[in-house]
């Protein structure tokens, strides 16, 4: 006995088409929004304010800003947290915000190796 599916089910030419369509246009969407991501600057501050820190989406460190009161000579392992915090925190506010708006598109599919 042969199952039969409904229309538009299984695995004919048609619907595999367009699944292959489906695929490219989001792998399209994606690559112009990481395009888009990619030019983004964020500015993360940490310390209280005395230490901002610049980021692009790439995860490229663009500029560091130091208020002098943060600047003790006689305390640099102060400065050396403060400027770790604020590095690591610009980066996961990229990635966050990197897997927030492809998550739009991808509709929370995971598909490792892709990202």
């Amino acid at each position: 006995m042969k199952a039969r599916l409904p229309q538009g089910m299984g695995g004919g030419p048609q619907n595999m088409q367009g699944m292959i369509r489906q695929a490219q246009k989001m792998q399209e969407d994606m690559e112009a929004l990481q395009a888009q991501l990619d030019e983004r600057e964020y500015e993360i501050n940490a310390g209280g304010g005395v230490v901002t820190v610049k980021i692009n989406g790439k995860k490229e460190i663009l500029s560091i800003d130091l208020k002098p009161e943060i600047v003790d000579p006689d305390d640099i392992e102060t400065l050396s947290d403060v400027l770790i915090a604020a590095v690591n925190e610009a980066i996961k506010k990229v990635e966050d915000t990197n897997q927030s708006e492809l998550s739009k598109i991808t509709g929370n599919i995971n598909m490792p190796g892709l990202f």
